[in-house]
């Protein structure tokens, strides 16, 4: 039988969604990749949150894992509801030529 899946494990695969997720909010310019990119970054926070609220035997990490993806529906609606508006206006989602937020 194979060995056993530790924590470590979980941790790892945050830890490659992390660098996935910032990686995409640095290099690319579609503001659709960036959203999507920022939603994998909070996915490895979720992913920190159950397992060590596994590790622990408590069930607040699994509680704020729940928020964040409440936080993350909220964000991926409103922000995809700015990106249409932006697109009907300006005919582009390309990050570098919106420059409608400005000052």
């Amino acid at each position: 039988m194979g060995a056993a899946i530790t924590p470590v494990h979980y941790l790892v695969v945050s830890a490659l969604l992390l660098v996935i997720g910032t990686f995409g909010v640095l290099v690319r310019r579609n503001i659709v990749v960036i959203l999507m990119s920022i939603e994998l970054i909070l996915n490895a926070v979720n992913i920190n949150f159950v397992v060590f609220s596994r590790l622990y035997r408590h069930t607040d990490g699994q509680a704020f894992a729940l928020m964040v993806m409440t936080v993350a529906v909220a964000e991926a609606a409103v922000g995809l509801g700015v990106l249409i508006a932006l697109f009907r206006n300006r005919g582009t989602v390309l990050a570098d030529e919106l420059e409608l937020l400005k000052w």
